[in-house]
């Protein structure tokens, strides 16, 4: 199991104290949906949701790429 989860409503990763989802958390949850892209970016939109809800003051086009923009 990672260390590297989302601590809210900062959303700021457990493990490394980045922004999740971190470096480490990216390539866990690419190896983890490998062969399922589409739940991958249904995760990381229900996240992202919940994530604009806590970090309202953050752009909303910055939080769309750190939590999908990277999965393409």
């Amino acid at each position: 199991m990672t260390s590297h989860l989302a601590v809210t409503p900062a959303w700021i990763c457990a493990g490394c104290g980045a922004d999740w989802p971190c470096v480490t958390r990216r390539r866990e949850l690419r190896a983890e949906y490998d062969r399922a892209p589409v739940s991958l970016a249904l995760y990381l939109a229900a996240q992202l949701v919940d994530a604009a809800q806590d970090l309202a003051h953050v752009p909303a086009g910055h939080l769309h790429y750190r939590f999908l923009g990277w999965t393409r």
